[in-house]
């Protein structure tokens, strides 16, 4: 078996292009479907997977460990995250095409069955860009959150920290907590929220502050509290939070991984399985956080077959806590695959059968989303003074 071609289907999704790949085979029928989906990077990402093409036409998809070396040893410049997302959406694909082969479910080679359902998570307005970054007052936020819990979550995910600096302000403290104040009156004790704070803090003090404010509301983590790549602050701020503390979206790679769980600074590590690398790179990862147990919770607010690769190594992954989802970014999410794994009963995800990943893409409804310039939601981090911040 030898891979004959590698195809790339750019779809518009609003805040994001979702960046599907398909890799052909010399098998009449045999193909498999992989995402690389970046925030506004597709032109690069794209780029990226267009330069690894000519490395792998030829080659057998089924060695996909010989793939990996090839993509990341023969480009001699290491990849960062453009390229590690461009090697994961290939990777993907591979794994597809390898137990389609077989006849078997992609989370049977990745060792097979851990759990009987995958808990999952979303956000407000099910995804709505607007809903998650710019509910920031608590009549709306209730309102989301009710909306969720009508149609069957108990998991959620909030974005509410104030674009902040090196300090913050007795204000900017008390709406916070207003806010999970609001949030636990609307949905009770029994729901898991999460917050994610983006990175937005530029100080341990800051990002404890915030902190101490939310733990009364028993939040089932916090998530990227200051900027990656801080080892000895996120593990000061893991060491005073009485709180689960998370980080690894950004992150690509075990090499990247392996500070903070050689420190022992986080508590629930989370790789981009579109960004970290791959399935491999993030089962590898996964053995290493359950080695110092930690546990891990993969970030992923990309597309449908992003959500498939999700399913596939969330049950195979005894240290899999809970799996982010964003199937409401549009409302045609599902639309454009002609068939997918993912089945949702509500905060659970079941366990698919079907060979490699379970899906098949509508490439004539996809390609009724162009590609678009996506907005830049980064605009809006600035402070009242002009200070540009992380978003």
């Amino acid at each position: 078996m030898k891979i004959v071609n590698i195809k790339v289907l750019v779809v518009n999704a609003g805040m994001r292009n979702w960046v599907f790949i398909k890799v052909e085979t010399d098998q009449s029928g045999l193909y498999g479907w992989g995402e690389a989906t970046i925030e506004w990077k597709t032109r690069a990402v794209v780029g990226a997977i267009e330069d690894l093409v000519p490395l792998l036409i030829g080659r057998d998809p089924r060695d996909i460990a010989q793939a990996l070396r090839i993509m990341t040893k023969r480009t001699y410049w290491r990849p960062g995250v453009i390229g590690s997302t461009a090697i994961s959406g290939i990777e993907h694909a591979l794994w597809d095409i390898f137990g389609k082969s077989l006849g078997l479910p992609v989370w049977r080679l990745l060792g097979g069955q851990v759990r009987d359902r995958v808990k999952i998570y979303t956000h407000l307005g099910l995804g709505d860009m607007e809903a998650v970054y710019r509910t920031m007052e608590a009549g709306p936020l209730r309102e989301y959150a009710a909306r969720l819990m009508e149609q069957g979550y108990r998991a959620f995910k909030v974005v509410f920290i104030p674009y902040t600096h090196y300090t913050t302000s007795p204000q900017a403290l008390r709406h916070v907590s207003s806010l999970m104040q609001a949030l636990r009156d609307e949905v009770g004790n029994e729901v898991d929220i999460m917050i994610d704070f983006h990175g937005r803090c530029g100080s341990v003090s800051a990002a404890m502050q915030f902190i101490r404010e939310i733990e009364p509301f028993d939040p089932l983590f916090v998530e990227e509290p200051i900027q990656p790549g801080d080892v000895e602050s996120m593990l000061a701020i893991k060491e005073q939070a009485r709180c689960p503390i998370a980080t690894g979206e950004r992150l690509v790679g075990l090499e990247e991984f392996e500070p903070l769980f050689r420190k022992r600074a986080i508590n629930i590590a989370q790789p981009d399985l579109n960004h970290c690398g791959g399935l491999a790179v993030a089962r590898d990862i996964a053995a290493s956080a359950a080695a110092v147990n930690i546990g891990v919770a993969p970030h992923n607010p990309n597309g449908p077959i992003a959500g498939a690769a999700a399913l596939h190594f969330a049950v195979a992954t005894p240290n899999h806590v809970i799996q982010e989802v964003m199937d409401g970014s549009v409302p045609w999410y599902y639309e454009v695959m002609a068939k997918t794994p993912v089945v949702r009963t509500g905060s659970y995800w079941g366990v698919p059968t079907e060979p490699g990943l379970g899906i098949e893409v509508d490439e004539a409804a996809a390609a009724k989303h162009p590609f678009q310039q996506e907005h830049f939601e980064t605009m809006h981090a600035t402070l009242p003074d002009g200070t540009v911040v992380d978003w």
